[in-house]
C-alpha cells in the first residue's frame, strides 16, 4: 500500500484501465446468463464482441504502465536485479491471489478444492505476461522486443496451423483438439482446466506466447508516448495511425489465421491492440493533451487500484452470499426478489450487473479520497 501523486501517473491511461475493470466487473456478473445482450457476450468461437476487447485491452495498459512506471529505474543497470525480482514477486503474488478466489467460493472440501483447482486463469496470464514483458523491457532495446514480438506472432501461426498434434490429430483451431488444448492437457490435467470444458482452457499455456505480444504492443506504445522529443499533435496523430495500421493487417490475416479471443491468435492481437492503440490516442488527446480532466475521476478510481477493483468485482458474489437467506444464496434471493420483478429478463440481468459495479466502484472512491493506492 503507498501514495502515488497524480503528477507522475498518465491520466488518460488510468482512465482508460478503469473503464476497463468497469467493463470487466459488468460482463462477468449478469442477473441470469441466460438473457444477456449480444455486446456483453464474448463471441462463441471466431469473431470479435466488445466483451472480447476487455481482457486485450487490460494486458495492453500492462505494458504501457511498464514504460511509466520502470523507465526512469531500468536507466541505470545496477536496479535491473532489483526490478526483476520486484515482477517476478508480483507474478507469483497474483498467481496465488487467483488461486485464493477460486478456494473462496468452492463449498467443498479443502483437498477436493485443490485437486481441482484450476491453474491457469485471467490472472495468472496477467500475471505471467507482466513478468515476461517486464524483463522484455528491463534488458532488450525495443527493436529486439519487436523482433521477439514478431517471432511469437508468426511462430504461433505457424505451430497451430501447421504443425501436427501429437495426440493424432491434424493441426486445427478447434477447441478440444488443437496444439494449445493437447499442451494444457499434458501439463495441467482435465482436472484443473476451465471448469466449463475441462478439455481446454481459454488461458491457456500456449496462447500466453500470443498475450506477450499484446503486452509488447502496449510497451511500444507507451515509449512512444514517453518521447520528449515529439509533440503532442505528433504522437496522437501516429498512434492514430499505428492502429489503424494493425487493424487492417489484422483484418487481412484473419482471412487465414481467424480473429479469436479463445486461442488468442495472431490476428487477434493485433486487431486488439490495434483498437487499444486508437482508443487510447482518442483518450490521451481528449484529457492529457486538450485538459478535459472535470469527470476524469470517476473512472480513475477504478484504474489507480485497478488489481484490487478487479479482485472485488470476482468476489462480491460471494460476500453478498455471506447474508443468511433462508432457502438460496442471498445474491440469488435478492436478485430474484428485488431486481426480476420490475423489468424485463435482458434489463433485469443487465441492471444486476450494474449494481455490481457501483458495489465496486464505492469503495474504490473511497480509497481514492484517502490517496490509498494497493500494490501487489
Amino acid at each position: 500500500m503507498k501514495q502515488i501523486s497524480e503528477k507522475q501517473r498518465l491520466l488518460s491511461l488510468d482512465v482508460m484501465r478503469g473503464a476497463t475493470i468497469a467493463a470487466m466487473t459488468l460482463v462477468n456478473n449478469p442477473g441470469d446468463w441466460g438473457h444477456i445482450y449480444a455486446p456483453l457476450e464474448h463471441s462463441e468461437w471466431n469473431g470479435c464482441t466488445p466483451t472480447d476487447l476487455i481482457f486485450p485491452f487490460f494486458l495492453f495498459m500492462v505494458g504501457v504502465s511498464t514504460v511509466f512506471s520502470m523507465e526512469t529505474k531500468k536507466a541505470d543497470p545496477k536496479n535491473h536485479g532489483k526490478m526483476i525480482l520486484g515482477a517476478l514477486r508480483r507474478m507469483v503474488t497474483l498467481i496465488i491471489i487467483s488461486w485464493c478466489i477460486q478456494l473462496f467460493y468452492h463449498h467443498t472440501p479443502f483437498v477436493h478444492s485443490l485437486t481441482h483447482l484450476r491453474f491457469p486463469g485471467v490472472l495468472q496470464r496477467i500475471a505471467l505476461v507482466f513478468f515476461i514483458c517486464s524483463v522484455l523491457y528491463i534488458k532488450c532495446t525495443q527493436k529486439t522486443r519487436d523482433w521477439f514480438m514478431a517471432f511469437a506472432l508468426v511462430g504461433y501461426y505457424i505451430i497451430m496451423t501447421f504443425i501436427p498434434v501429437p495426440d493424432g490429430h491434424a493441426a486445427n483451431l478447434n477447441p478440444e483438439t488443437n496444439m494449445g488444448a493437447w499442451l494444457d492437457r499434458l501439463v495441467f490435467g482435465t482436472n484443473h482446466l476451465w471448469k466449463s470444458s475441462k478439455t481446454w482452457d481459454p488461458e491457456g499455456l500456449l496462447g500466453t506466447l500470443p498475450a506477450i505480444g499484446t503486452g509488447l504492443f502496449g510497451i511500444r506504445v507507451g515509449s512512444w508516448l514517453k518521447r520528449a522529443d515529439r509533440e503532442n499533435s505528433v504522437k496522437v496523430t501516429w498512434l492514430f495511425v499505428y492502429g489503424v495500421a494493425a487493424v487492417v493487417v489484422a483484418l487481412i490475416w484473419d482471412l487465414f489465421f481467424p480473429i479469436n479471443k479463445a486461442l488468442w491468435t495472431s490476428s487477434f492481437v493485433l486487431y486488439a491492440g490495434g483498437l487499444a492503440t486508437i482508443a487510447l490516442a482518442f483518450t490521451y488527446w481528449l484529457i492529457d493533451v486538450q485538459g478535459n480532466k472535470k469527470y476524469a475521476w470517476i473512472l480513475v478510481v477504478f484504474g489507480m487500484n485497478a488489481i484490487t477493483a478487479f479482485v472485488l468485482g470476482d468476489i462480491l458474489q460471494g460476500l453478498v452470499d455471506f447474508i443468511p437467506v433462508t432457502g438460496s444464496k442471498a445474491s440469488t434471493w435478492l436478485y430474484q426478489h428485488g431486481i426480476a420483478p420490475y423489468f424485463t429478463p435482458y434489463n433485469a440481468s443487465l441492471v444486476r450487473a450494474i449494481c455490481y459495479v457501483i458495489l465496486t466502484w464505492l469503495p474504490m472512491v473511497w480509497l481514492y479520497k484517502k490517496k490509498i493506492y494497493i500494490k501487489v
